[in-house]
């Protein structure tokens, strides 16, 4: 089994070198790199380019270690037991099962995403580390043990919000997911717009790598933004010479909420704009 891309996903060779290599070392795959840069979108090409089912676990501030493995309803069998009802007598009507028990449940092997692990809190990962690696857990309330049938390919994505203990990284594969150079990104575009007018892509792609320059940007724009930015310019029908005509001194691109964020960095390249015409006059 081996990951090459998909028709709909431009993976380099040092990524697909990655994803191949984590699967043959049956270790987690941990992804990190710019937000839209296409990393929980791999975890999906992979099993679709392997065949295999997906099952995705998204983590929130909030998510506990302990919900991807199971968690016990106690509440609802407590009042079923006051009701008198019959399902009450087997605990395991009351034991909702996890992601990972899921995917350790299933008959064939399954790509299994974590995704956003850095959200949690700086433990979640720690309290992961024995079920990863053994592909195993126990489970107190019935005194079985659960033991993955097929072991899933992992893929774990982090924005880098939060360092991951020390500990945690020595068990998994790492691949940082660079920002693409223009050829690749000329090849991404080409996946979502075949046929694009060449002209179109390479004023907006001028304009789009400029942004990316700006220095002191608080948030540059992705690759996720410019394929937005781009379907918006199809949709206006917005020809490529108001883009290579554009006047440099008003500095904000047409449908500029498509890359630019927040109100800061739109500032800050209105006050670059005005000091180009002052220097300009």
């Amino acid at each position: 089994m081996k990951f090459t891309g998909t028709d709909s996903y431009v993976a380099t060779e040092d990524l697909q070198m990655a994803v191949n290599a984590a699967v043959t070392l049956q270790r987690p795959l941990l992804i990190k790199g710019e937000p839209g840069t296409g990393k929980t979108l791999l975890a999906e090409e992979v099993a679709r380019s392997l065949g295999l089912k997906l099952i995705q676990w998204h983590i929130k501030s909030t998510t506990k270690a302990q919900q991807g493995l199971y968690e016990y309803d106690a509440v609802s069998r407590l009042r079923d037991s006051q009701l008198g009802v019959d399902k009450v007598h087997d605990i395991r009507n009351y034991i909702k099962r996890g992601k990972l028990w899921e995917a350790f449940a299933a008959e064939e092997r399954v790509v299994l995403l974590i995704d956003e692990i850095d959200k949690a809190d700086i433990e979640f990962p720690n309290d992961l580390l024995v079920e990863l690696d053994r592909m195993e857990f126990f489970v107190y309330e019935t005194g079985e043990v659960v033991k993955a049938r097929q072991r899933p390919i992992v893929i774990i994505t982090s924005n880098n919000e939060k360092e991951l203990p020390d500990a945690f990284l020595r068990r998994c594969f790492f691949h940082y997911i660079s920002f693409p150079d223009r050829d690749t990104m000329h090849k991404i575009v080409d996946v979502h717009y075949p046929g694009i007018k060449g002209q179109l892509v390479a004023e907006a792609m001028d304009i789009f790598f400029q942004l990316r320059d700006v220095p002191g940007l608080k948030k540059k724009p992705s690759t996720s933004e410019l394929i937005d930015w781009l379907k918006l310019l199809l949709a206006d029908d917005i020809p490529e010479e108001v883009l290579k005509n554009r006047d440099n001194s008003k500095a904000i691109p047409p449908l500029y909420g498509a890359l630019l964020k927040n109100e800061q960095d739109v500032h800050m390249l209105e006050r670059l704009a005005f000091m180009a015409r002052r220097e300009n006059r």
